[in-house]
């Protein structure tokens, strides 16, 4: 009886311990498997992020991804202060064609992008990191500065600092139309580009769920689009309010006199000397 019982025992250990062996063998796969779906969650939400920020500003991207993403909330702002700027190649309408020597206008789309590159490269240049471009239309591109991604600040900003964006955002605007130069000469072109700029309140926000814009919205926006719609080839043309800060800033400028401009009727612009800009350099960098 005592060799049963100590062959009860023994059988009885060994099946709790191989029951034991399984319980662990379990909760280690499955903290595996738990640990590796994590990884893959944070991949996948960090190349998520990375698409965004090339569609999005990067203080936006971040509500857009992770656990307190909000797509289904209109996301908005308010901005007292943001310098807007249109640029646009209004000879690249003419140029455009589509015949079997350009492969049906894919050679005049191939240079488009390669001039947008270009301007898309000098935001990554420390003097132009509060410069955010918005979106291009055709062969317009849309930029502004003053989009702060500082949380509760976008109507606190300091007035020096509100003339610095403005300043910055004019010596963007000479360096798209050195970019455009640099291309001419190896392209062979003669394009020029037809500047406005504007500053004042907008309103920035993202519309869409899937596909979703960043953009900015207000009366700003659309005087700033007028300037340049209402501008002169190789000119960087300005309102009056934005003149008179260009002038505290050291920026030359020539007065243009009153224009009809569409919506706002007549509106006393100026064009900015793009020469004595550059040698100024305002000390931006």
């Amino acid at each position: 009886m005592s060799c049963i019982y100590i062959t009860l025992f023994l059988v009885t250990m060994l099946i709790i311990a191989q029951q034991n062996e399984a319980c662990f063998r379990q909760d280690f796969l499955l903290k595996y498997k738990n640990r590796t779906e994590q990884d893959e969650i944070e991949t996948r939400e960090n190349l998520n992020r990375l698409l965004l920020e090339n569609v999005l500003p990067a203080h936006v991207a971040g509500l857009f991804v992770g656990e307190n993403k909000k797509n289904e909330d209109l996301y908005y702002k308010s901005y007292d202060c943001v310098c807007v700027m249109f640029a646009s190649v209004p000879d690249f309408k003419e140029f455009y064609t589509e015949c079997d020597i350009n492969k049906e206008g894919l050679e005049c789309l191939r240079l488009l992008n390669e001039i947008i590159a270009d301007f898309d490269e000098l935001l990554s240049k420390p003097k132009f990191s509060g410069v955010e471009k918005i979106k291009t239309i055709g062969s317009t591109y849309m930029a502004a500065a003053g989009l702060s991604g500082m949380l509760g600040q976008e109507n606190n900003q300091d007035k020096d600092r509100q003339q610095a964006q403005i300043g910055i955002m004019v010596e963007f605007a000479i360096a798209l139309i050195g970019k455009l130069d640099g291309i001419n000469r190896h392209s062979f072109n003669s394009f020029r580009l037809r500047v406005g700029i504007n500053h004042g309140p907008v309103i920035a926000g993202v519309i869409g769920a899937r596909k979703p814009q960043y953009d900015i919205w207000g009366n700003t926006v659309n005087v700033a689009s007028r300037m340049e719609s209402t501008g002169e080839l190789g000119k960087i043309q300005v309102t009056e309010e934005t003149f008179d800060v260009l002038k505290k800033l050291g920026y030359s400028c020539e007065c243009r006199g009153f224009i009809n401009v569409k919506g706002k009727g007549e509106l006393k612009t100026f064009f900015v000397c793009t020469d004595m800009s550059k040698q100024q350099g305002m000390g931006l960098s």
